[in-house]
């Protein structure tokens, strides 16, 4: 069994981003679960001086990342950037050196957030993590009003997921092969 955990970088409860990611928890194939994290709202402001003994939330995160086999991201963009809150939560990571070289699938929600887009794969990939571009395709929910329901049963939305699902779990597949 695969698992792969899915970061949603929105805090709001009508989430485009986790939607699309409990689309993809629905459209999972055999063999592969996905884990939607929702502790983002409940993790502390990121301070090096506690990074060494950090707090339950944080180390429960740091296991959940540890023994995933890849991890699907989808962010909004907020004046050009990643969300302040979803920035936190990766800076409490990129000190966990058993997190390098997981395989990513960047999912974006809108075609017109390219800075939030590159920032993450800079960000991602500064902290040892794979962004799988194959892995990674502009799946435009975002400002539509679509549930998690719609997006899966959709051909058109469904389709690329199950598609970046696939890839992503190849790449992990490839780490793991001789």
């Amino acid at each position: 069994m695969k698992t792969l955990i899915a970061l949603s970088g929105s805090l709001r409860r009508d989430s485009a981003n986790t939607a699309l990611l409990r689309a993809a928890l629905a459209l999972a194939p055999p063999g592969v679960r996905v884990v939607v994290y929702e502790g983002t709202p409940m993790l502390p402001f990121f301070n090096p001086d506690i990074e060494a003994d950090p707090p339950s939330a944080v180390r429960e995160l740091r296991a959940l990342l540890s023994a995933a086999d890849g991890v699907i991201v989808a962010s909004p963009e907020y004046a050009h950037g990643v969300p302040g809150a979803f920035k936190n939560m990766l800076d409490w990571l990129v000190g966990c050196a058993e997190l390098g070289s997981k395989p990513v699938a960047l999912i974006n929600t809108s075609a017109r957030a390219v800075h939030a887009q590159a920032a993450l794969a800079e960000i991602l990939t500064t902290m040892g993590w794979r962004v799988i571009a194959a892995a990674s395709p502009v799946i435009a929910v975002a400002n539509r009003g679509f549930d998690q329901a719609h997006i899966a049963a959709d051909p058109a939305l469904a389709g690329p997921l199950l598609m970046a699902i696939g890839v992503l779990v190849q790449a992990d597949a490839d780490i793991d092969a001789p």
